[in-house]
């Protein structure tokens, strides 16, 4: 998996005003949790934008003043209207922890549903995952190439080699082919047409 580096720097001050204070000066706060210590830091809100504003799944590199820490992004605050990016959480990682991740889906290989005029349906854009760092994938490959109209791909369906987990019921629906409005009214017309 791709890893982005971010730097940061140590807050001094916790206090609402201090935090008011960064975030008037493009900066985000942040809190890294999972070591020993949590570590209080802050960074320019236009390093974030590569690793927020993506459909990738990263692993960060944070360096704060020169202490590196392997972490993933755990949680985002967003501001209600501006939806300019208020607070990160960051969790640091382990060689030998699990970690749990949203990971894309991408939809691969060629639907005869597709073919025959159905509308393919990406029903879950991410699915959540627990793994190993060493072992958590870029991306979830559903493939599609044995679904007709109707059809759907479920999480059970998804090979994972026991390398990871997907923390989701069998059951779900990842991705389907719909009937269209076109295909479903030229179905009735054609069933009109046989019976007179």
């Amino acid at each position: 998996m791709n890893t982005i580096e971010i730097i940061g720097y140590h807050r001094a001050n916790l206090g609402k005003q201090a935090t008011k204070q960064l975030r008037t000066e493009a900066n985000v706060p942040g809190v890294l949790y999972g070591g020993k210590t949590q570590v209080h830091f802050y960074t320019p809100m236009a390093l974030l934008k590569t690793l927020v504003y993506t459909p990738q799944a990263h692993f960060v590199l944070l360096n704060v003043e020169g202490t590196t820490y392997r972490c993933i992004l755990q949680e985002i605050q967003f501001h209600p209207v501006s939806e300019l990016i208020l607070h990160i959480d960051c969790l640091q990682i382990f060689d030998d922890k699990k970690i749990t991740m949203d990971i894309p889906t991408v939809l691969v290989g060629n639907s005869p549903g597709v073919a025959r005029g159905g509308k393919l349906i990406n029903k879950m854009r991410k699915l959540r995952i627990a793994a190993y760092p060493k072992d958590m994938p870029d991306q979830i490959k559903i493939d599609i190439s044995a679904l007709d109209l109707g059809q759907s791909a479920r999480i059970r369906d998804i090979p994972t080699d026991k390398q990871y987990t997907i923390l989701a019921s069998g059951s779900i629906p990842v991705a389907g082919v719909a009937t269209t409005r076109a295909l479903r009214t030229a179905g009735e017309e054609g069933a009109k047409a046989t019976k007179k």
